[in-house]
């Protein structure tokens, strides 16, 4: 099945002393996104831009693990995000 790639424009407007931009609603629906939910910005060299749904990461499930090795890696995703992510394009 060929996926069909869509196109949608939206102007910048002012909100207060901002500059902002309103997702269309079909946007919101394809990340899975809805009102009060994060979503995070991926900056790309090129100058595009990657919008998607933040997904905090729940460290109450590794309650179980050293802390020292969560933060560091915690401290290696930061880090080395994308570099692990260009690893994994290989």
């Amino acid at each position: 099945m060929k996926s069909v790639v869509k196109s949608m424009e939206r102007k910048i407007t002012r909100i207060g002393n901002s500059l902002g931009v309103t997702l269309p609603q079909e946007v919101l629906d394809h990340i899975k996104v809805k009102q009060g939910d994060e979503i995070k910005f991926k900056l790309e060299p090129n100058g595009n831009v990657t919008i998607k749904k933040y997904v905090p990461i729940n460290y109450d499930v590794l309650d179980e693990i050293d802390q020292d090795f969560l933060d560091g890696m915690k401290d290696l995703f930061d880090n080395y995000d994308n570099t692990l992510r260009n690893l994994v394009d290989r």
